[in-house]
């Protein structure tokens, strides 16, 4: 195969370096992630500032933030390719500053942009980067198969990649991070440009993965697909963690519910009954449902569970009873970073 010569744009992932000297293999306890008072800043832009978190093995960790909160810079520390001004960074219980190989040799980085050679072909990009990890060839061909069937490149797989849509792109940035079958995958905004098919195939991929051990940070702004596929949350605001949790626990915090009802005035008396704090009990004429509907704030899911039953013993007639947002996406635009200007 004759080399290509890069394209303009972002870079592909860059391959394990200095194979001649001995790697560490991860261990299997502790967090697969750890991040310790993390900064890094680019002149006078404080991108990532006194940055703490961990990632679990075996499980998703989702970070969640507004445009320009460091989680791009905090992932580029992540895969070894930009070292922290202060703090340090564990991958598997390995510093990338001391030991970058081994970091690469077991995470797969997927950036938010493809960054190919896009003179080759989608096959080939993924025998490019499995030479590159140095498989066997007797592997790599089977590899580069399976991972073209898991990411439905079948039909592609003999097409240029710079004729690929931004969503097929993609999916073919996720198949080179998995190429070399990491421990640690790191997922910047994978979701971006992808059809409704292939988001539920990146769901199935990345819980198959926690599943099989792996550890998986996961970046984006489609909060309710996010919720799906994530056991962990980390919010980022201004290069900081400033919460996280995990995602069973944000069924303690508030958010608001929808009730529907058959009949507006039933609605309203019970609600009034059961001295109930609500929004403007709207008639089945303004609503798009045809319903009568009310939104309540509820402190969590078991105080929701309550009032359901308190209603429908009151003769609310009620025909739906549901949360208005996802547990993310409520706890998200419940945060400072939310409240400012642009922040979404």
């Amino acid at each position: 195969m004759t080399q290509s010569t890069p394209a303009d744009g972002p870079p592909p992932p860059l391959p394990p370096v200095d194979h001649a000297s001995p790697q560490r293999a991860p261990g299997p306890e502790g967090p697969g992630i750890v991040a310790e008072h993390v900064s890094r800043a680019f002149g006078s832009v404080q991108a990532v500032a006194d940055l703490s978190f961990t990632a679990p093995r075996g499980a998703v960790t989702a970070l969640v933030g507004p445009n320009g909160c460091g989680k791009s810079t905090l992932m580029l520390m992540l895969a070894s390719l930009l070292a922290p001004d202060s703090g340090r960074v564990l991958v598997g219980g390995v510093d990338p500053a001391e030991n970058s190989a081994a970091v690469r040799a077991q995470v797969g980085w997927m950036p938010d942009q493809f960054g190919a050679w896009d003179s080759l072909r989608v096959a080939e990009v993924l025998e490019v980067m499995g030479r590159a990890y140095f498989l066997p060839t007797a592997q790599l061909r089977g590899r580069v198969d399976e991972l073209l069937e898991l990411l439905d490149l079948v039909p592609l797989a003999q097409q240029p990649a710079h004729v690929l849509s931004r969503g097929q792109k993609q999916r073919l940035g996720l198949a080179r991070a998995l190429v070399h079958d990491p421990q640690v995958l790191v997922l910047d905004e994978p979701a971006s440009g992808l059809d409704p098919a292939s988001r539920r195939r990146l769901l199935q991929v990345v819980r198959s993965r926690a599943a099989d051990g792996a550890t998986v940070l996961v970046s984006s702004h489609i909060l309710g697909e996010l919720e799906e596929m994530a056991d962990h949350v980390v919010f980022m605001d201004g290069g900081r963690a400033v919460d996280a949790s995990s995602l069973r626990d944000l069924a303690a915090r508030p958010r608001p519910w929808r009730i529907s009802s058959l009949h507006h005035q039933a609605l309203v008396e019970a609600l009034d009954h059961l001295q109930v704090r609500h929004s403007e009990a709207l008639p089945g004429d303004r609503t798009t449902s045809g319903h009568a509907e009310a939104v309540v704030e509820l402190p969590d899911d078991a105080t929701a569970a309550r009032l359901l039953a308190d209603l429908t013993a009151a003769g609310a007639q009620i025909i739906g009873f549901g949360p208005t947002t996802g547990r993310l996406e409520a706890a998200y635009l419940a945060s400072d970073a939310a409240q400012r200007e642009g922040a979404l």
